[in-house]
């Protein structure tokens, strides 16, 4: 009898522990589930985070950590807010082209100093970028096809970042103090 007893008491925290368990499981599964259109792979030995045309408008929250590529080309994010890539220490490539993006708070690519080589910013609607943005960043940037508005803060950006091969002849002036210049590129 001493058995029986034992087990009709523990039987009800053992179930309760169980449910305890699923429930978990279901909400832990929906903590990493990522957003609709995008899928985590490994491409070329690289660990590559895609949300192409995913019709995102933020900075996914939950890329995995270990991430070496990320693409968020052709969505419609228009703000990079600060810190908006702190959780990526070993990112390698930052595709952000064909975005909407009119706003980059300085700091939102903190952390991302050391590793990244290739951040890609063409194709948006870049008016005006303070230089401090990009401060400490040692990849390659393109910031063709934007937009840009040429004054003498486009010209302090632009000596501070490394721009890829071939894209300074696509930073075109969309509007100017000078009208002779809108239309023609910066450079």
């Amino acid at each position: 009898m001493p058995l029986v007893d034992w087990f009709l008491r523990h039987s009800v925290t053992m179930w309760l522990l169980l449910q305890s368990f699923v429930l978990m499981t279901f909400c832990f599964h929906s903590a990493t589930t990522f957003p609709k259109g995008c899928y985590h792979a490994e491409e070329d030995g690289y660990k590559t985070f895609r949300c192409s045309s995913a019709q995102l408008t933020e900075v996914p929250k939950d890329i995995p950590n270990d991430t070496n590529k990320l693409y968020l080309d052709f969505n419609q994010i228009a703000f990079l807010p600060i810190d908006a890539f702190r959780n990526l220490p070993v990112l390698l490539e930052l595709d952000l082209s064909h975005n909407a993006i009119v706003r980059i708070e300085s700091g939102a690519f903190r952390g991302l100093s050391e590793h990244l080589h290739s951040l890609d910013l063409s194709s948006n609607k870049l008016v005006s970028v303070n230089k401090d943005v990009f401060s400490n960043l040692k990849a390659k940037v393109n910031l063709s096809s934007n937009p840009w508005l040429c004054d003498c803060r486009l010209q302090e950006l632009i000596r501070t970042v490394d721009l890829v091969a071939g894209s300074s002849g696509s930073i075109v002036c969309d509007s100017s103090a000078k009208e002779e210049h809108v239309g023609k590129p910066f450079l």
